[in-house]
């Protein structure tokens, strides 16, 4: 994700959630495949593009319950993909420049979908 694209966020998640999938695509497509780089490429992967999956399942629930369980997920899936950024900046050090503003958009999407959460909670009493 570069500068541009971080200062001028839409607060429309779905394209948000994309966005942060397709940069992280972008930046794993960028670090040369060791022992140590291979399984953490997936993982990142799976983790960032599952958040945008998974937010698009949110979007169409069936139910309140439905919704506040994948929104769950997409809480889930932020926070780890923060953790395999983490992991990646420690394996490929020279990246990160480019892992930060990622781990911080993972941040900000943990913190967007937890209050979304605890939104839902308040209503459901």
């Amino acid at each position: 994700m570069n500068n541009s694209q971080l200062s001028n966020k839409k607060f429309d998640l779905e394209e948000r959630t994309a966005t942060f999938g397709r940069s992280v695509i972008g930046l794993a497509k960028r670090i040369s495949e060791t022992p140590v780089t291979r399984p953490l490429i997936t993982q990142v992967i799976r983790a960032a593009t599952s958040v945008g999956a998974n937010y698009c399942e949110a979007d169409n629930a069936e139910s309140r319950k439905d919704f506040k369980h994948k929104i769950s997920i997409c809480r889930k899936e932020s926070k780890e993909s923060r953790h395999w950024l983490i992991m990646l900046d420690e394996a490929v050090p020279s990246l990160k420049t480019a892992v930060d503003p990622l781990k911080r958009e993972a941040t900000e999407l943990t913190l967007i979908f937890n209050a979304i959460v605890n939104s839902t909670n308040k209503r459901s009493y």
